[in-house]
């Protein structure tokens, strides 16, 4: 068990982040969150049911805001103005891929994503994208089936994209018949959030094992869309992927401030040939480590092979663990905090 230490190291080092005293939280939210539509009635209707872009952006964003307000009630208990609802981590994500480009047409033969043409136009040829799409689709369609967000199931269709449509599936039928475990999955996660005698800690868990059944059973779908990325992009991507089934592990938590502070270590472009960390001239000294501690994650994860994350689950079956690698993590950013202050 020694040898989790230096993963459970590289972890804190890589989201070793100050966080920021809020004074208000809107300043927090992804682009275009104000933007974009907060109710059902905002979209388009035809033939009783509400029609949804899930490739315009603001329109997909559109998707988590309905279901962050349609969710606040149930974690009131836990913070106020609805901080503390983890299912922030999705439209902060989505969020971080739009101001960075990674939602554009990564084969650049369309203008789609890009400033030069339509900003808002999410590709179907983007990885990113495409993962995106489940994270949003999924978890959105399942609350509608869970009755939590005030219409019937019938009453919701996505839009499919203009290729690759099969891939894809855009209600709350067709998603249960093409991904009825994942769907199975979100379904038992709302049914846990009515629970007034749900923890936050159970919530955490509910969600994760959500999102990494999301993740492992839509992404072999889209390998081929890495062909049109360059070698450090394909590597930050498979990075990002392995590292996430730590933080699931361990229940992170995917709060508001938290989130929003840690992406500032996030690549703030695409990756390109030639960029490697820790020498890239137009990434913070923060963004350097973090990209090299993503990439060391998914070294150690492809060298061992499932042996460190299974040893990082039975270590963090624990609350006592999870508690202390938290703990850990929050005297990192602490640190992070107090070095800031004497620069």
């Amino acid at each position: 068990m020694a040898s989790l230490f230096p993963l459970a190291c590289l972890l804190i080092g890589c989201f070793s982040v100050s966080l920021a005293e809020v004074l208000n939280f809107s300043d927090l939210y992804p682009p275009l969150w104000k933007e974009s539509p907060g109710q059902f009635s905002d979209y388009k209707m035809k033939n009783g049911k509400y029609l949804i872009n899930p490739w315009v952006y603001p329109e997909r964003m559109g998707m988590y805001k309905i279901l962050l307000i349609q969710t606040a009630r149930y974690f009131e208990k836990f913070a106020p103005e609805n901080e503390q609802n983890s299912l922030w981590g999705l439209p902060l994500q989505h969020g971080w891929q739009y101001s960075t480009g990674r939602l554009a047409d990564p084969t650049k033969r369309t203008d789609c994503g890009y400033e030069s043409g339509d900003r808002l136009c999410i590709s179907v040829d983007s990885w990113w994208a495409d993962l995106n799409y489940f994270l949003c689709a999924l978890p959105f369609l399942a609350a509608v089936d869970s009755g939590i967000m005030g219409i019937s199931s019938d009453q919701v269709t996505l839009l499919l994209p203009p290729k690759d449509q099969t891939k894809f599936c855009s209600s709350v039928s067709t998603c249960q018949l093409a991904f009825p475990k994942i769907m199975k999955k979100w379904n038992a996660f709302y049914q846990k959030l009515k629970l007034p005698s749900s923890s936050f800690e159970d919530l955490l868990k509910y969600l994760w094992d959500a999102h990494t059944v999301t993740l492992e059973g839509t992404q072999k779908s889209f390998e081929k869309r890495f062909e049109y990325y360059s070698k450090p992009e394909v590597d930050f991507g498979k990075s990002w992927s392995a590292t996430v089934k730590y933080l699931a592990a361990s229940l992170f938590p995917t709060t508001l401030v938290r989130i929003h502070e840690f992406q500032k270590g996030l690549p703030p472009r695409l990756l390109v040939d030639g960029d490697k960390a820790p020498f890239i001239s137009d990434f913070t000294k923060l963004q350097n480590e973090v990209l090299l501690g993503l990439n060391l994650i998914r070294d150690v994860d492809n060298a061992i092979g499932s042996f460190s994350l299974t040893a990082w689950k039975i270590l963090m079956k624990t609350e006592g663990a999870r508690k202390l690698f938290l703990g850990l993590l929050e005297t990192f950013i602490e640190v992070s905090k107090l070095t800031s202050l004497g620069q």
